[in-house]
């Protein structure tokens, strides 16, 4: 199957955020076992505003142009990478994560200690663990792990 990257703006794209949106949810309950229905809910409420505020919006589309994933890039953070659980395995992770990395200058990342697969990934990929907080960006107890590109 073929994938284009390609920068997006969100703008009034209603249907795409929803595209958005049903991919993150899709990826955090198949990958994010640590958190409950509600806190998935919770966190939902927020999903929309996250997106449409990053920096740079980088889209994964399959050949027919449905969203296979998406990224999220500010400054040098990865905000935000998520794919379709069922197209994981295929390198989309990494071909967004090279995008990041070569053409938008990312070198941080944030992951969520008890995303194991998240953790693997990016230490795969070549990120190394350089702090810890206690808490995720919320104050919920979900440790984060701080990542630097080694």
């Amino acid at each position: 199957m073929r994938f284009n990257i390609e920068n997006v703006e969100i703008g009034g794209d209603t249907g795409l955020l929803a595209e958005l949106v049903a991919c993150w949810r899709a990826s955090v309950e198949a990958t994010h076992t640590f958190l409950t229905p509600d806190d998935i809910e919770r966190i939902a409420g927020y999903v929309p505003d996250a997106i449409t505020s990053v920096a740079h919006l980088v889209v994964c589309r399959d050949g027919a142009g449905a969203v296979a994933g998406f990224l999220g890039v500010d400054g040098a953070m990865v905000e935000m990478l998520f794919i379709d659980p069922a197209l994981r395995g295929q390198g989309l992770g990494t071909r967004l994560l090279d995008y990041a990395t070569n053409e938008l200058g990312a070198t941080l990342v944030d992951a969520n200690e008890q995303n194991d697969q998240a953790v693997g990934f990016y230490e795969h990929y070549g990120f190394r663990t350089f702090d810890r907080s206690e808490t995720d960006g919320m104050g919920d107890p979900f440790p984060i792990l701080h990542m630097r590109l080694a």
